[in-house]
């Protein structure tokens, strides 16, 4: 395994972070201990969870994943082999009303209200990373493109935000702070108000970054790179479309996206064109196109960390293994020729 510094701080994380929404739906506790197990025997030190898992959001499984993990430390007694990493839901009266009605917003309230909450269900008394996981103001983030001007906001400050988060800090709950499908205004202004008022600095952003969407590089990259707030990149393997299964149609028995269809972000017609030349591209070097996906997004200078998620043993193992790809120049040439006419076909 190798690792990197998370942020400007000296904890050393996994490259390979274990992704963990589909625990408690499509995973049983059972296969989800099997999973931690695993990467934790492979070096992955790092796992990644969010009080709003496991996917697709509804009430009754809202919190499992967490309870799930708090089950595995209790019983492996082995959190502090753990960088454990969290997150408090956004707004969203018209898709989580479950979680605090769909209003959240980052302020001293529910912010406390939402940190108990994940620490309870995960049996612990901190959390090494704690993330919001998407802007409580209208930004574009979840694939939207194109700005709009917003008619009217009540979003809470964040000044006030970085505030309450930093008392959390100086509680002991929380060792750092990061952001998740942000904007590069948005992280510069965390930044800018942290050193401002020499609040806590977040140390990470956690968004999309694949073959398939590789719109972090405009702007934000050139932030986690020279700021050292390095790219969580989630949705690697663009919800598994990039692994070649579902091309031709095919809709695998238990398969995310047999089972979910309403994801479309990685499967319209764009993506899978551009996906058939990736796992072409794949085939034709002797490479896993899974595999070959992951070790693009490993290797970006910019990155600290690649957010894996597997429902299956065989999808985790070749997963992990991928930290022991290196790409060839004709490889990474050929990836450029096919992203430069299929360019971000799942923004």
């Amino acid at each position: 395994m190798q690792y990197r510094k998370l942020g400007n701080t000296e904890i050393d994380v996994s490259v390979i972070c274990l992704g963990t929404m589909t625990w408690g739906q499509q995973n049983s506790r059972e296969q989800a201990f099997e999973q931690m197990d695993y990467a934790l025997s492979q070096g992955v030190n790092f796992v990644d969870t969010a009080e709003l898992y496991s996917i697709p959001p509804q009430a009754g499984t809202y919190g499992r994943t967490e309870e799930i993990i708090g089950e595995w430390l209790q019983a492996r007694g082995k959190r502090n082999k753990l960088v454990l990493a969290s997150k408090i839901a956004g707004p969203g009266e018209d898709w989580i009303p479950h979680i605090r009605g769909g209003k959240t917003r980052f302020d001293r309230r529910d912010i406390s209200l939402a940190l108990d909450s994940s620490l309870k269900r995960l049996q612990t008394d901190y959390l090494d990373l704690y993330q919001l996981h998407w802007p409580q103001r209208d930004a574009n983030f979840f694939g939207k493109l194109g700005f709009e001007v917003p008619v009217e906001e009540h979003i809470t400050p964040i000044l006030e935000t970085l505030e309450a988060l930093g008392e959390q800090v100086k509680a002991g709950k929380i060792r750092h702070i990061g952001l998740s499908n942000e904007t590069p205004w948005g992280v510069m202004q965390f930044l800018y108000y942290a050193e401002q008022a020499g609040l806590t600095r977040i140390v990470s952003v956690q968004n999309p970054y694949s073959l398939l969407n590789r719109t972090y590089e405009v702007g934000l990259a050139e932030v986690s790179w020279r700021e050292k707030v390095g790219l969580l990149a989630y949705s690697p393997l663009g919800f598994g479309v990039l692994s070649g299964k579902y091309l031709d149609g095919a809709q695998p028995d238990g398969a995310r996206l047999s089972l979910f269809p309403s994801y479309t972000r990685y499967s319209n017609p764009a993506a899978l064109t551009a996906t058939s030349k990736y796992v072409a591209l794949a085939r034709r070097h002797g490479l896993e196109p899974a595999q070959m996906a992951l070790a693009y997004v490993n290797s970006r200078p910019f990155l600290t960390s690649t957010i894996i998620g597997a429902t299956t043993m065989e999808q985790l193992r070749s997963n992990v293994d991928s930290i022991n790809l290196r790409l060839s120049d004709e490889v990474l040439s050929a990836i450029e020729e096919i992203h430069n006419a299929h360019a971000n076909p799942s923004p």
